[in-house]
């Protein structure tokens, strides 16, 4: 059963079979039918291999028992040389695997060890993966792609051990393809491991201590990654002339400092996932640097140095040949040094939707200001600190799985800005008149983005977004901090003022312009005095259709009945003159509050400003209700016409008016039976 240690508790990973059956149950029913399971999830097809090409040549599909005489799940313990990569460009992935196979506890979680080709074999395996605050069980087939009766992906230096191809199986499946895991970041990999937090370094812009950082990180079980950036999808996996691979995942698997003729070196130990193909620079498997150092140094470091993908290189050329290391801190308590300190966790889930929250950055403000945002309050700084240590890490969700629907990663961050006392969204002028404090360093396509950040106490706002508006996708927002942190998603009150309109003045008081407007009444009406919704729909539409800032392709009856249903107070289906005149009171701010919104004169306002124009109607929602408004009644353009926006004003204020009338003790909660909910969902 996976640990938690972000809260401190035990948690039982969830099935992910899409019948809903455990690995236990599904292995039982295979034992006693005496059949091997098959996998109807992630079936032995070619569609489990690729989804954007055809299988290049023709794969059969084996389990362990057909490949070789007395196959082993693990043979010997599970090690870095279990892993060599195959047909397909998932380095980064067995990066982290051999960075996974140096920790004990953890490699246990991933790889459940309660499996094997025993007497409880039965052609079923399980592997646990942490995914977006979950840990998830991951069942899969032993059935494994193969070419003459060899592995085509990842393999096992001894070919009788299996667990390494098994275990990029349940990875496969559980981002949907083989072919899905082409291409990544190593940190991605030890996070699915691990429920841990990134952080990456640029080794050519290196904090001054990262030796230590990375030393400590090995000492208290991270895992580490790095990598030599590309310039072009020419240079991918290219070899230079010291044996170093570009635009390739590697493991860091050791950092030490050795004596070497009085002088103390710092090392550091790499390993390639091919299994092979090493440096050949200073401190390599069999270069002179090593007759220097103590014999018992010598041999407890090279271990019998083999052509096995691992050497050591000096720091110094560590960084001038690698450009990104990262580190995933195996728990939020290994983020502090020295262990002992739990750090707090505020966890928040959101999404960027097109039209109402995917404003994008800063650049574009009439649009970044929709963005989801949060406030967090800092009250206590650290202990024997003026400063508050705090982690923000924020991660897109399931975009790698959505990568045979033609999606990738997008392009995120985030900024924080120092905050007031108010609990509502802050709107665009906010951002126009008050610069960001901190921020991630870059916008970048990885799948989580993280920054460490020492804030004095206070109020501060973050806000997670895409770099280009409009640009769909889900996110995690992790928060760290050495004291507990309040923090709270803005914008989440759902609440009316409504207030009752001013009875009209009796017939003998009329204005002007009320004496009109009932000769108008009187004009449409006819014999029986009062207004249908066909009656309404022709007078608004010669109305409106005169009004040439406006857009609309003309009310369509619904609309009208939904107005009727909103003013007739009487019951009666239609409008009386008294009810017609608060309407057409209504009628005149509505309009008015859809020409100020429309800034640029268009006829169309954009969905991005519905919460404003609702606020100003004096409606407020939370973000989850205006998604829905926005895919409800905005067009391609992300625009809203007038009839859209008349038609989702009048029903806001309908639905309001009538939850209002039913929770007469003003709890902010309704009972409804099935009749009244069916007569108020139809009539609204």
């Amino acid at each position: 059963m996976p640990y938690n240690s972000q809260y401190g508790q035990k948690i039982q990973a969830e099935s992910t079979q899409g019948d809903g059956k455990t690995f236990d149950q599904l292995r039982q029913e295979c034992l006693q039918k005496g059949k091997l399971f098959e996998d109807p999830d992630f079936p032995a097809v070619d569609t489990s291999l690729f989804y954007s090409q055809t299988v290049p040549v023709n794969f059969e599909w084996k389990r362990p028992k057909e490949i070789c005489k007395d196959p082993q799940f693990i043979a010997g313990g599970a090690t870095r040389t279990d892993i060599c990569q195959g047909q397909l460009g998932d380095c980064w992935l067995l990066a982290a695997i051999a960075s996974l196979t140096m920790y004990d506890d953890t490699l246990k979680r991933v790889v459940p060890h309660d499996q094997d080709f025993g007497r409880n074999y039965a052609g079923i395996f399980h592997f646990q993966f942490w995914q977006h605050n979950k840990w998830l069980d991951v069942v899969v087939d032993d059935r494994l792609p193969c070419v003459r009766n060899n592995l085509v992906f990842v393999h096992s230096a001894d070919n009788t051990e299996f667990w390494s191809a098994l275990l990029e199986k349940a990875y496969a499946k559980l981002n949907s393809s083989y072919e899905a895991l082409k291409g990544g970041s190593t940190m991605e990999a030890m996070q699915d491991f691990s429920g841990g937090v990134g952080e990456m370094y640029e080794t050519k812009n290196p904090p001054t201590n990262l030796f230590t950082i990375l030393k400590k990180a090995v000492e208290r079980g991270s895992m580490l990654g790095c990598s030599i950036d590309i310039t072009s999808s020419a240079e991918s996996e290219a070899q230079t002339s010291t044996g170093l691979v570009k635009g390739h995942a590697y493991s860091i698997t050791g950092v030490e400092e050795v004596n070497c003729r009085g002088s103390t070196v710092q090392l550091v130990r790499v390993r390639n996932p091919w299994g092979q193909v090493e440096w050949n620079g200073r401190w390599s498997d069999n270069s002179r640097e090593w007759n220097g150092v103590d014999s018992a140094d010598k041999n407890r470091l090279l271990n019998n140095a083999l052509e096995d993908g691992e050497f050591w290189m000096e720091f110094e050329d560590f960084k001038a040949n690698f450009d990104k290391a990262e580190i995933c801190n195996l728990t939020p308590d290994a983020l502090v040094d020295d262990g002992k300190k739990k750090w707090e966790v505020n966890l928040f889930e959101g999404s960027w939707i097109r039209g109402t929250t995917a404003g994008g950055c800063r650049n574009y403000i009439d649009t970044f200001w929709t963005n989801p945002q949060f406030k967090i309050r800092l009250k206590d700084p650290d202990e024997g600190d003026r400063l508050c240590s705090v982690m923000v890490a924020l991660m897109q969700k399931n975009r790698r799985r959505l990568r045979k629907e033609g999606l990738d990663m997008e392009t995120i961050g985030f900024a924080i800005y120092e905050a007031s006392n108010d609990e509502d969204q802050q709107g665009k002028d906010f951002f126009r008149y008050n610069g960001s404090k901190y921020r991630s360093r870059a916008y970048i396509n990885m799948r989580e983005v993280s920054e460490r950040f020492r804030l004095p106490p206070g109020n501060y706002l973050l806000v997670p977004t895409t770099f280009q508006p409009h640009h769909e996708a889900d996110f995690l927002i992790r928060l760290f901090s050495e004291n507990k942190a309040a923090a709270i998603e803005m914008g989440n009150t759902i609440q009316a003022d409504l207030p009752d309109p001013p009875v009209p003045n009796p017939p003998e008081e009329e204005t002007d312009e009320e004496k009109g407007l009932r000769r108008l009444f009187e004009q449409i009406a006819g014999s029986d005095m009062a207004i249908s919704a066909t009656e309404l729909q022709q007078v608004l539409n010669a109305v409106l259709s005169r009004r040439k800032e406006v857009k609309f392709d003309g009310l369509s009856i619904s609309t009208c009945h939904s107005i009727i249903n909103l003013m007739d107070v009487d019951s009666t289906g239609m409008l009386e003159f008294e009810e017609f005149k608060v309407f057409w009171d209504k009628l005149k701010k509505w309009i008015m509050l859809f020409l100020s919104f429309d800034t640029d004169r268009s006829g169309r306002m954009s969905a991005y400003e519905l919460r404003s124009a609702l606020n100003a109607a004096g409606m407020q929602l939370n973000n989850k209700v205006l998604q829905l408004l926005g895919l409800r009644f905005m067009d391609a353009n992300f625009d809203i016409d007038f009839e859209d926006y008349l038609t989702c004003i009048v029903r806001l204020e309908n639905m309001f008016r009538v939850f209002q009338a039913f929770d007469k003790q003003k709890k902010g909660e309704i009972g409804l039976n099935m009749h009244q909910f069916l007569f108020l969902s139809m009539n609204v």
